[in-house]
């Protein structure tokens, strides 16, 4: 069930990928010329409203959540990566599936280049996990509790963040 659950939903997201045009590669390169925020729209809407989801559902006790080590060894060295890689590519993980779906043939190098870095962490990781994967491990930590407050009060700053961010964005036809 837990697949079919996650082979819709990863359906479920390619489309609105789609209809939200981030699959194009002029979106892409706009979006890395600052010139168009498209991608960052779409993305911090997916974000906000994972954020309501997400907590909501755990309030409810529909789900339970598993808190990841924040570890700024491991987050640096794998968004500079990610960085480098979508740059390269034209095409972030999620986006280059989604342009793959639609028939661009040229997204295959973007998911090689995936399923290779995948593998080289993978032959890296005895290595890493002494080294980067050790640099400013802070345990499970979330935003609210290093601020003790409510997980509903962080969750209403960042949609009011949202909400002027995207207005800003619409004034200046981004």
């Amino acid at each position: 069930m837990d697949l079919i659950l996650g082979l819709f939903t990863g359906i479920v997201f390619g489309f609105l990928l789609q209809k939200g045009e981030v699959l194009r590669f002029e979106k892409q390169v706009g979006f890395m010329l600052l010139k168009d925020m498209t991608i960052i729209k779409f993305m911090f809407s997916a974000v906000l409203v994972g954020m309501v989801g997400i907590n909501g559902c755990h309030s409810l006790g529909l789900i339970s959540l598993s808190i990841k080590s924040t570890n700024i060894g491991a987050i640096a060295a794998g968004g500079t990566l990610f960085g480098i890689g979508w740059a390269i590519a034209g095409f972030c993980p999620g986006t280059s599936v989604g342009a793959l779906a639609e028939g661009r043939i040229h997204a295959l190098w973007a998911i090689l280049g995936m399923l290779f870095g995948a593998a080289a962490y993978a032959e890296a990781y005895p290595f890493l996990s002494n080294t980067v994967l050790k640099f400013g491990d802070y345990g499970k930590i979330t935003l609210p509790q290093i601020l003790d407050i409510s997980k509903w009060i962080v969750i209403a700053i960042f949609i009011a963040f949202g909400l002027v961010m995207f207005t800003w964005f619409e004034k200046r036809n981004l």
